[in-house]
């Protein structure tokens, strides 16, 4: 199993944010590039970059920090925030994105994400499916959709998708632990999707249940900020 740090981007500053709620955000480094310094330092090999402010302005903002940190790292980057055209995902991979993480457009304009998949491959596209209670959740997590998660990955496993970041937006920056039996119950039900469980990471015990039921990735963002695991404790995953 993967483990992939994330570095979340306002104003070009490392931030987390509870329940995806700007108002609720927490600044953690004002130097992006030194954070993925440190996780390189200890062994990490992916990352998870998110621009917040281009989620909100729907067009990449903070590529000029992707650019610095794909520069000055090794790290195999996947951004995502803003990406709502093949032109700004073609912008993520000259600044030197390894992979782009398609959101809400995932959900708004499957035929548009399809297209993606079909042009740059299913090894660069990833696919966000975030979800609160089994049903995916659209407007930056403020509405449900009719659609359950389970749908919605079997709709993109058929259109060519292969890796899906599977974020409980009830638990993100929570610090209470992964939906671990949602995450069991998917692995059963589609077991060809590569499944990266991201929101409520908390304890190494988390890591250690999510790769007991076959997970491909894990990200971690809080928990890593607030030292309730430790990059030392990651060492054997990395």
């Amino acid at each position: 199993m993967e483990i992939i740090p994330a570095i979340d981007l306002i104003n070009g500053q490392c931030v987390r944010l509870t329940e995806g709620d700007f108002s609720q955000q927490t600044t953690y480094d004002s130097d992006p590039l030194a954070v993925a310094q440190r996780f390189e330092q200890h062994g990490v090999k992916r990352l998870h970059l998110v621009d917040l402010d281009g989620a909100r302005a729907k067009q990449p903002v903070n590529l000029p920090v992707l650019e610095r940190i794909a520069r000055h790292t090794a790290l195999e980057i996947d951004f995502g925030g803003g990406l709502q055209s093949e032109e700004a995902v073609r912008q993520a991979f000259g600044a030197g994105a390894r992979q782009i993480t398609a959101g809400s457009i995932a959900v708004r304009e499957p035929e548009t994400v399809a297209g993606w998949l079909r042009v740059f491959g299913a090894e660069c596209i990833i696919v966000g499916a975030d979800f609160r209670d089994n049903f995916i959740s659209i407007n930056a997590w403020a509405e449900q959709s009719e659609r359950t998660l389970q749908e919605f990955v079997a709709d993109y496993l058929t259109a060519g998708a292969s890796t899906f970041i599977c974020t409980d937006v009830s638990k993100d920056g929570k610090l209470q632990g992964p939906a671990l039996a949602t995450y069991q119950q998917l692995r059963e039900q589609l077991p060809a999707a590569q499944l990266v469980a991201s929101g409520g990471v908390t304890t190494l015990a988390d890591v250690e249940a999510l790769a007991a039921i076959g997970m491909h990735g894990a990200i971690i963002g809080k928990a890593i900020y607030e030292g309730t695991i430790t990059l030392a404790e990651l060492q054997p995953w990395l």
